[in-house]
């Protein structure tokens, strides 16, 4: 978990994780979940659907998986102010909670994004130059 000024900024489950059983690292309250599920041959996980659910979600949750390459993520606080930066590699996973955040591309890269819908466009994001 990367923590910075003592709130959750972002979740990194790294390439290396392993541990039996399902582990979730967000809370049941989170608008995004995030669990790591490793199971023996032969488990079975019963077919099942989910109910249809009114959500009202205030905020925009983004996770990265990192396929190939590498990812600099630097963070920022709502003042734009650099609080830290972490490397991402290929088989890492980020879950990007809040604040903001900006990428440079180290080495060639493949990832894939998942975040909450629908996309708003321009009025989704506020883009800002931190040089």
């Amino acid at each position: 978990k990367l923590i910075f000024l003592n709130q959750l900024y972002a979740i990194e489950v790294r390439n290396s994780f392993k541990k039996e059983g399902i582990t979730f690292f967000t809370k049941d309250e989170s608008s995004q979940q995030l669990a790591y599920m490793k199971h023996p041959k032969g488990k079975v996980i019963e077919p099942h659907f989910h109910n249809s659910i009114k959500r009202i979600i205030y905020d925009t949750q983004e996770v990265l998986y990192i396929k190939k390459g590498t990812l600099k993520v630097d963070f920022y606080d709502s003042n734009k102010n650099v609080l830290g930066s972490e490397f991402l590699n290929e088989g890492d996973l980020i879950m990007l909670i809040q604040g903001g955040h900006g990428f440079s591309v180290v080495e060639d890269l493949e990832m894939i994004e998942i975040k909450q819908g629908p996309y708003l466009g321009d009025n989704d994001k506020v883009r800002f130059n931190n040089n």
